[in-house]
């Protein structure tokens, strides 16, 4: 179904100021990165700048999958959600680039990024390499439903 059959449900599409906020509540996405085969996606926590970038660190082994397709891509999706219910929940697709942070730009972020990375990083980060990675939004949209669809309100009967 497209956005706008599903309006028809009770699903609206997000305004800028809805997608910021929810980019600016949240910490948590998946991002899909172009492989020869299916796209890989992996969860990861983000920071959002407030304007058109998002942070996130790579944990780096040997060898870094997640790294070495990001730096090949020439662009890659980012999915942003929050779901409460089956009838409430809000969805923001982003696509864009990605890029290693240089090191001193890294620096100066840091301190802003941690309050977002969960406790496995942490630890993670005093014993592993890292890198900070942006991504640089080029496009966004999102789509929420907020209620109970129609012919689902409370109407004095119990439905089965």
């Amino acid at each position: 179904m497209t956005v706008d059959e599903l309006e028809a449900y009770g699903t609206e599409r997000m305004d800028g100021a809805e997608i910021d906020r929810l980019l600016s509540n949240e910490s948590m996405a998946v991002l899909a990165l172009p492989t020869d085969g299916a796209p890989s996606m992996r969860p990861l926590s983000f920071h959002f700048d407030g304007e058109s970038g998002l942070y996130f660190v790579y944990v780096l082994g040997e060898e870094s999958r997640k790294a070495e397709l990001s730096e090949r891509a020439d662009a890659a999706r980012l999915l942003v959600y929050r779901m409460e219910t089956a009838f409430n929940w809000r969805s923001v697709l982003l696509t864009g680039t990605i890029s290693r942070v240089p090191e001193g730009e890294a620096d100066e972020l840091d301190e802003v990024i941690e309050t977002r990375r969960p406790n496995l990083f942490e630890r993670a980060i005093a014993s592993e390499h890292t890198e900070l990675y942006r991504f640089e939004i080029e496009d966004r949209s999102g789509i929420e439903h907020l209620g109970l669809p129609p012919g689902f309100e409370g109407d004095g009967e119990t439905r089965k």
